[in-house]
This record gives C-alpha cells, sequence and structure tokens, in this order.
C-alpha cells in the first residue's frame, strides 16, 4: 500500500475526538483511553473505549478492543485505506492488533514515552516505552504513524487519574 491510497484527513478534528472519548471512558470508570476508525472517505465506523474498568481485563485496551470489532467487521482491503485515531500512542500489544487487523494508518495522540513518565509504575498501567513504529518496522506490511499530535491535549486527561 503506498501513501497515495489513504485518504488526505483533518488529523487535528479525529484526534480531539478520541480525546473526548477518552474523557468519557474516564467518567465511565474506565481507564481514560479511546479511539476510533475512520473509513477511506473521512466518516467515523467505529468508536471504543477502553474496558477495563466495567469488565476488569486488563487486555481490554480501546485500540484492541476496536482492531478487534474492525477485523470480523470489515475486509483487510478495506481496513488498509482506513485510519485509526486514538488518545495515546498504542502499546506493544496495540500495534500487533492494528497490524495483524490490517489498518493502513495510525494517528496517535501523547507518546508512550510521554505516557510512561507521567504514569510511572502504575500496576494497572505498566506502560512500555516501546514506540508503535519499532512493532510496525518488524513486520512484512507498511503502517503510517503520524504522531505524537495534540500531547499536550493528549494528557490532561490522565491528570490526577493515576
Amino acid at each position: 500500500m503506498t501513501d497515495a491510497t489513504l485518504p488526505d484527513l483533518d488529523h487535528a478534528v479525529f484526534i480531539r475526538r478520541s480525546i473526548e472519548l477518552a474523557a468519557a471512558s474516564r467518567a465511565a470508570g474506565n481507564h481514560p483511553f479511546a479511539a476510533l476508525l475512520v473509513g477511506p472517505d473521512g466518516e467515523v465506523l467505529m468508536e471504543q473505549f477502553n474496558t477495563f474498568g466495567e469488565k476488569g481485563d486488563s487486555t481490554g485496551h480501546a485500540e484492541r478492543v476496536l482492531m478487534t470489532r474492525a477485523s470480523v467487521t470489515y475486509p483487510v482491503e478495506f481496513l488498509r485505506g482506513c485510519t485509526m485515531y486514538t488518545s495515546a500512542e498504542p502499546c506493544a500489544m496495540c500495534a500487533g492488533s492494528v497490524y495483524w487487523a490490517g489498518v493502513g494508518r495510525v494517528v496517535h495522540g501523547i507518546s508512550e514515552h510521554d505516557l510512561k513518565e507521567m504514569i510511572g509504575p502504575n500496576p494497572e498501567n505498566l506502560t512500555m516505552d516501546l514506540p508503535c513504529r519499532t512493532i510496525f518496522a518488524a513486520g512484512q506490511r507498511r503502517v503510517e504513524v503520524i504522531g505524537p499530535l495534540l500531547s499536550e491535549e493528549s494528557a490532561v486527561v490522565h491528570k490526577d487519574f493515576w
């Protein structure tokens, strides 16, 4: 897949939506993370909160749950032209789910590195300082990454949470 096949979208609009969703996730008793899937035409196809609080699933990261939903809903050929927007850089597990689902681009807010610095060694979120670009670079297909984008705005929802 070449970059030309991915749509030119207003990334700030969708990152801000992921931040709004992360705040709603927090308000619902979940960890403050969220993600959304945007189709090739710029339509929001799916939105997802983190599900740790409501289900107690430590693998219930918003990005992973979103990719599970997307991969059973859309063919990989379609997902290659889609973008996942997320309030924070995908962790290794979530980056793996993006790769396996077939999504063509990830746009994220705060970086894993900065999130780790902010959270520290919290047992509910032992953040790794492992960029999603590193995970994708180990694969056999290209996943475009844009970010961190609006990092300071993305960090606000984590203030006084951890």
